[in-house]
């Protein structure tokens, strides 16, 4: 299971409706793409939940890597290079997933953690504390999904939590979600994933 997010960082004076309209219009064409567990339309805006930017970042979570490769090499992720220009895109090896206590609501916020994993970490130990961290998430009062994974080239960990409710309290950034698309979601592979 992989993990991928890229982010485009707007001006202060961007009108964000354009990426409303854009999620509001186009945001379905991914609802029955192959391969894709969950693709989570992020948004956030300067100034709204400690945001210090305007800021499109879509978040998926795919079940195999031929689905985000017949993504990342399709249309749907040129048009966004069309429009925006070519972002970095961020790809993490999943740990951990868990469907939350409010699993079947549908998602309106997000919170995203990275955390360095600091030179000497006993690395199995700290493996099972993420994916203890992600049952944790899942299991709290509107939590619809969580997912912890790794980047073991810059030794980072994502933790990824879906809310069912705007503002969620939690350590990371906040997102509004305008769409989620789930073809694949009950074939994402829950608990540890090794």
């Amino acid at each position: 299971m992989h993990a991928l997010q890229y982010e485009i960082t707007l001006p202060a004076e961007y009108d964000m409706g354009i990426i409303r309209h854009r999620v509001a219009t186009k945001g379905h064409l991914l609802d029955d793409f192959p391969g894709l567990g969950i693709k989570a339309y992020l948004m956030r805006e300067r100034g709204r939940d400690g945001s210090p930017v305007n800021q499109y970042a879509p978040f998926y979570l795919w079940n195999g890597s031929e689905g985000m490769n017949s993504f990342l090499w399709g249309p749907g992720f040129k048009g966004l290079v069309d429009d925006f220009g070519r972002p970095d895109v961020r790809n993490w090896t999943v740990l951990a997933y868990e469907e939350g206590a409010a699993g079947t609501a549908t998602p309106k916020a997000a919170i995203r953690r990275r955390q360095r994993i600091a030179e000497g970490t006993p690395l199995p130990e700290f493996a099972v504390e993420l994916a203890h961290e992600a049952a944790r998430l899942a299991g709290q009062e509107g939590a619809v999904s969580a997912a912890v994974a790794i980047d073991p080239h810059a030794w980072e960990a994502v933790h990824f939590s879906l809310w069912d409710h705007a503002s969620p309290q939690g350590v990371g950034d906040v997102f509004e979600v305008l769409h989620l698309s789930a073809p694949e979601r009950e074939k994402l592979a829950r608990g540890r994933q090794w």
